[in-house]
């Protein structure tokens, strides 16, 4: 099998077959970090390998799910997974919710999907027969304060309610333009403004202006997800998830992805706070109801033993970027393709320089941790189907 000598990064990542890629990336990972495995195997944390369950990550908008969707990209080419990746380009069919009939084929020879990580719109219905029974459902959400003012941030030309508060704001700032009179700019008949209001409400599937569905919808989505992450616990929901998936916590290290430039955070004071929690009433929900039973999982998980687990993480993750990172908040000019982050018109998204005096299999180890979104999607899929992506359809 030759169809990496065609990838468009094969090259740069090191490998010119699936069946050496899988040994290879193995092997970079023993030599990269000789002695994480053996530090765990000390400290009788080192996980007995086993079946990694198939899983469906849903990545909600500016949460750090890019952080998650790369460790499981990581996770899938290791193990040669087989990805259910979407027909066309990198989302499935967003903003609107996700189709069974926008999933690509199942590749010859594979018997199911192993691994759903791509963005899209959650329907369970359409989902659920497209993956095994034993198919383990993880999210993650985030303070909708810091959700809202990123999410706000980043599509502030492309969500047209934004458009209009930035066009209406003049000298003033548009978040502020926005929060003071919401409704004014807000056309919920608008699909593209489903990021305008409850956010990962919106993500979720739900709707936001149907509060008599909510006490149906909060039961399903507790029912749905075996593990809801939280961004303000990023490390805490990793050894959870890890635990989901029979990985060992030296396989849970990441490098932190799509991180905006301080110029483009706004300032938060009391009282905007409390208008992007009026206007995102569902997400508080939301994010309150999962808080709290997130703390449940950590509780039986056991306290102790995941402050003791959380620790080897953040060793294991240092040392990460310790061999890899050269550089970090590196402005998208200064960085090559392959590792810049996609940009919007309105924020800034940094990113890495990787290591410059590492071998070739050390860099293809190291610029897995740090290759942006599409460029990744790309190789895994031109990896598991021997094409490229489709790009989108002209509407």
């Amino acid at each position: 099998n030759t169809l990496l000598k065609k990838s468009p990064i094969g090259h740069r990542i090191g490998f010119t077959s699936n069946h050496d890629m899988i040994l290879s990336v193995q092997w970079m990972e023993r030599r990269a970090t000789p002695s994480l495995a053996a530090q765990a195997k000390k400290d009788s944390i080192h996980l007995t390998w086993s079946y990694t369950p198939p899983v469906v990550f849903l990545k909600t908008h500016k949460t750090g799910g890019s952080t998650v969707q790369n460790l499981l990209f990581r996770m899938g080419e290791k193990d040669g997974s087989t990805f259910a990746f979407p027909y066309y380009t990198y989302q499935f069919n967003y903003p609107d919710k996700f189709r069974a009939d926008l999933v690509d084929e199942l590749p010859e020879g594979s018997s199911n999907f192993d691994i759903l990580c791509s963005h899209m719109r959650l329907d369970m219905d359409e989902l659920r027969p497209m993956m095994p029974p034993n198919t383990i459902y993880v999210t993650i959400l985030r303070d909708p304060v810091r959700t809202f003012e990123s999410v706000f941030s980043c599509y502030t030309s492309t969500v047209p309610a934004f458009t209009l508060a930035k066009k209406a704001a003049e000298h003033r700032s548009a978040l502020s333009m926005f929060l003071e009179s919401p409704e004014s700019f807000w056309d919920p008949k608008e699909p593209r403004n489903g990021l305008a209001k409850n956010p990962m409400s919106f993500d979720l599937g739900l709707d936001g202006q149907r509060w008599d569905s909510w006490p149906t919808d909060l039961t399903q989505l507790e029912e749905t997800f075996q593990l809801v992450m939280i961004a303000e616990h990023f490390d805490e929901s990793l050894v959870l998830l890890g635990a989901l998936l029979k990985l060992e916590l030296d396989e849970l290290a990441y490098v932190r992805l799509n991180t905006r430039s301080a110029h483009d955070l706004t300032p938060l004071d009391d009282g905007t706070k409390a208008r992007i929690r009026a206007w995102n009433r569902m997400d508080v929900l939301l994010y309150d109801f999962f808080l709290h039973l997130f703390w449940e999982k950590a509780a039986q998980y056991g306290m102790e033993r995941l402050k003791k687990h959380v620790a080897r993480l953040r060793a294991f993750t240092d040392r990460i970027g310790q061999k890899c990172v050269s550089r970090k908040e590196v402005p998208p000019g200064e960085l090559e393709d392959l590792i810049r982050p996609l940009q919007t018109d309105s924020a800034t998204i940094l990113g890495y320089q990787v290591q410059g005096n590492l071998t070739k299999q050390d860099q293809g180890f190291c610029m897995r941790f740090m290759l942006a979104e599409r460029h990744y999607h790309a190789h895994l899929y031109f990896q598991q189907y021997g094409r490229a992506m489709r790009p989108a359809p002209k509407a």
